[in-house]
């Protein structure tokens, strides 16, 4: 059974937080939440996330901001903005800090569910290709320790 996606969710809306989070849980996601980049930073500190969902604008930190912060923590970590103000110049900024997605509030539950999906399924597509390279590596590196104890043993025995 695949392990479940955990996502933090940045707004500093108890509200928007909430559902969110409900909506998330219900579709077997684990997650946690935070109304601000303090607490956000903390908890990726102590905790692996997937993915943060971010708002633009949070009260001690602009959103674009903590996307920086945020990849100092666990730089494959998908990280999604949100924002009730899309303007091309936080847009043009999220994309030179590194986001990965960018949804307008109000957002619709299917549009939420499927961008997260998607860039879950995108992490997981990677993770599999890493995992994949990382055996291939040594596997041959195995192979290497292996032609080079044989030519150390035909030596000797010269």
């Amino acid at each position: 059974m695949p392990e479940k996606a955990r996502i933090l969710i940045v707004d500093d809306d108890p509200t928007i937080r909430r559902t969110m989070a409900v909506i998330l849980q219900q579709e077997g996601y684990v997650v946690e939440t935070a109304e601000n980049g303090e607490e956000a930073i903390a908890k990726s500190e102590a905790n692996f996330y997937n993915l943060a969902l971010i708002d633009v604008r949070l009260p001690d930190i602009e959103g674009t901001k903590l996307l920086t912060l945020l990849r100092e923590t666990y730089p494959r970590m998908i990280k999604i903005i949100m924002t009730g103000f899309p303007v091309l110049d936080n847009a043009v900024e999220a994309i030179n800090r590194g986001v990965d997605g960018y949804l307008t509030k109000p957002m619709s539950t299917e549009k939420l569910l499927k961008t997260v999906r998607e860039q879950v399924m995108k992490q997981d597509k990677q993770k599999g290709l890493t995992e994949e390279k990382l055996k291939e590596y040594v596997a041959s590196r195995f192979k290497q320790a292996r032609t080079i104890r044989r030519e150390i043993t035909n030596i000797r025995a010269d």
